[in-house]
């Protein structure tokens, strides 16, 4: 059986901001669908520690108030994704994350802050480096919404970590369903073809920016790396 019509993890973060080596998360998603299965879906909030930027917030509905309120404190949010992501990866279902790279990062980072064992090698499907893939040339927004949009998929409420992780899931079942090169992939080939995917993509957008004048400096930032950026070490270079 192809990988999109077995079971699919959808995962998703709302965080203080998109630096993954200092923001913290709001809000987490970890939703189980597909595979002739009926969907489970766990949601939570967290207290991240920190004041969350009027700007973050201003993106995903979460002020600092609310989290100190309503939320967990943050290693328990961070526990309690690293469990239900690890339950995902010994049950052998892909995570389906929308720029996997950002999410699986920050979620590393996390838990390295709180002193909990990241997450261990898991098989990621990316809908944002496939896209890419598939269709490099088209002009054009590719965040989620837009994905939606130009896949035919449905979102319903973008910027909310459940919606965006199960829309990232329809996405990825899109994307299997219509192209029948990736469909055919076994998941370990489909997983190491995305990191070679990512890493061009990369390429290709760090040499965007070297050549565009005033964003030449952005072209240092641009990561490979995919689906997780490595951690560095104290006095790594």
């Amino acid at each position: 059986m192809s990988w999109h019509l077995g079971r699919l993890a959808g995962f998703d973060l709302e965080t203080t901001g998109v630096d993954v080596e200092t923001d913290r998360i709001v809000t987490a998603c970890v939703v189980q669908c597909g595979g002739g299965q009926p969907t489970a879906s766990a949601s939570w909030m967290a207290d991240p520690g920190i004041e969350i930027p009027e700007g973050a917030s201003n993106v995903h509905g979460i002020t600092t108030e609310r989290a100190r309120a309503e939320g967990k404190p943050a290693a328990e949010v961070v526990a309690d994704v690293l469990a239900a992501l690890g339950q995902v990866i010994a049950a052998g279902i892909p995570i389906v994350a929308m720029n996997a790279r950002y999410d699986l990062t920050l979620l590393d980072r996390e838990a390295r802050r709180h002193g909990l064992t990241p997450l261990p090698a898991a098989h990621v499907v990316d809908p944002l480096v496939l896209d890419k893939h598939l269709d490099r040339f088209r002009e054009g927004s590719r965040t989620l919404t837009a994905l939606c949009d130009h896949y035919d998929v449905r979102l319903d409420g973008a910027h909310s970590a459940d919606a965006d992780a199960v829309a990232a899931c329809r996405l990825a079942w899109r994307m299997g369903s219509t192209r029948s090169d990736l469909a055919a992939l076994p998941l370990d080939t489909l997983h190491s073809q995305q990191a070679a995917w990512a890493a061009e993509q990369a390429t290709s957008l760090a040499d965007y920016f070297r050549r565009t004048p005033g964003k030449e400096h952005q072209a240092d930032g641009v990561r490979s790396e995919w689906p997780l950026i490595p951690h560095q070490q104290d006095g790594d270079l």
